[in-house]
């Protein structure tokens, strides 16, 4: 081999190296009223669905990012950012103009993302007790659930999430939204939702959504979601 082929190895493999190691490096968060929630379980938790990479690049990064965004949006409207999420999205055409899009895009972000973390690292399987009454009820079965849920989130054009969503006397129902939109934009509460952005599942499973969103049951924490569902009913649900 040529030495200046050599070197020009060389130097490739390092500058991959370099930006490997760069993709992990957190920035400096933006001070304000909103933090990265960690997630409650070690980044392989999901393996049965979500490969470790792609956890921690969703996490420590894009979601970093939301919250970073949404603190530097808000640094001068400190009455605006003292408002709990929740409340906040629901005031968007309240917002003043400048910040309107930034606090949508960010602020649901955030709340998506941290409903996210929250109903995953289980063991899958099925609900039980009353959340599983409640499926049956509205659904007419858990297999209709899983279907219409992953319908929902195979058929968002282009970026988005697939929810189910959650009245306060308990009614489920079906939801999907564009980008980081959220029922909780319209009042809604999310009992829980699938991110079916591209940089949720693709370092795993490239184009194919509709693997991903059947893979996606096998990490479904149904105790954490039991207890949104009986949060939701007691009007304490929040993101």
């Amino acid at each position: 081999m040529r030495l200046s082929s050599r070197r020009g190895l060389l130097l490739g493999a390092g500058a991959s190296a370099l930006v490997a190691s760069r993709a992990f490096a957190q920035t400096a968060p933006a001070a304000g009223p909103f933090t990265l929630p960690p997630l409650p379980y070690a980044p392989e938790a999901n393996e049965a669905a979500i490969d470790t990479r792609t956890m921690q690049i969703h996490h420590d990064l894009h979601h970093a990012a939301y919250v970073n965004n949404l603190n530097a949006a808000l640094k001068d409207h400190g009455q605006i950012g003292g408002l709990p999420l929740g409340v906040l999205l629901t005031k968007l055409a309240e917002l003043p103009d400048t910040i309107r899009a930034a606090v949508r895009n960010n602020g649901g972000g955030h709340a998506n993302h941290s409903m996210f973390w929250e109903i995953m690292g289980g063991p899958g399987g099925t609900p039980s007790g009353e959340l599983a009454e409640a499926i049956t009820r509205d659904f007419g079965s858990f297999e209709t659930l899983r279907t219409r849920l992953e319908t929902a989130g195979n058929t968002q054009f282009g970026s988005g999430w697939a929810f189910v969503t959650v009245s306060p006397e308990g009614r489920l129902g079906i939801a999907q939204r564009p980008n980081q939109d959220t029922p909780l934009m319209e009042g809604g509460r999310v009992l829980l939702g699938n991110d079916v952005w591209e940089h949720a599942y693709y370092l795993r499973y490239q184009n194919r959504r509709a693997e991903y969103t059947r893979a996606w049951w096998n990490v479904v924490n149904w105790d954490a979601v039991a207890k949104r569902y009986a949060a939701a009913k007691a009007g304490t649900l929040g993101i």
